[in-house]
């Protein structure tokens, strides 16, 4: 995706939260911070983003996003299981309406046996708790990049069912 579709696409999600009186915050392992800065490059992204934490490391995960020992041990971090409870916990710490969270492999190696490209976007909102699975590939750029794109795309097609859902 080039950055003006990218900002576009940015634009666009903030939008739709808008419309709804929405607000997100983002919890991210492997994209380090880079889905926080595609929502706030947007004019206008305090009124929609309220902010975001980025736990790389699994004990971050654990005391900060409150994910579950038992996730950890029993689906590790690279996880459907892993990125629901990170956008839920993200969710509830922030008061966001949604969380959205990102974890997985971007390479160069594999983690916890799985190939990089292997990604979970986690979405946490009213009524709603889903894992979105990708199997991405590229270098680590290319993943994290593709990773945000995806995040804010299924953010979005979220948003558009809200608003079909009350108009």
């Amino acid at each position: 995706m080039r950055a003006r579709d990218r900002q576009e696409q940015a634009t666009r999600t903030h939008l739709l939260l808008r419309a709804g009186g929405f607000t997100v915050a983002t919890a991210e392992s492997l994209t380090g911070g880079k889905l926080a800065v595609r929502f706030t490059e947007t004019p206008g992204a305090s009124e929609t983003y309220l902010g975001g934490v980025v736990a790389y490391a699994t004990a971050l995960k654990q005391t900060m996003l409150d994910v579950p020992d038992e996730v950890v041990e029993e689906h590790g971090v690279v996880s459907a299981e892993c990125a629901r409870a990170m956008a839920s916990g993200v969710r509830a710490s922030t008061g966001a309406t949604f969380g959205v969270a990102t974890t997985g492999v971007a390479g160069p190696s594999e983690q916890e046996g799985k190939p990089p490209g292997t990604v979970y976007v986690g979405l946490a909102g009213p009524g709603l708790l889903e894992a979105v699975a990708l199997e991405l590939s590229g270098d680590r750029a290319t993943i994290t990049d593709r990773t945000c794109d995806e995040a804010l795309s299924a953010l979005a097609g979220i948003l558009q069912r809200e608003e079909v859902g009350l108009g």
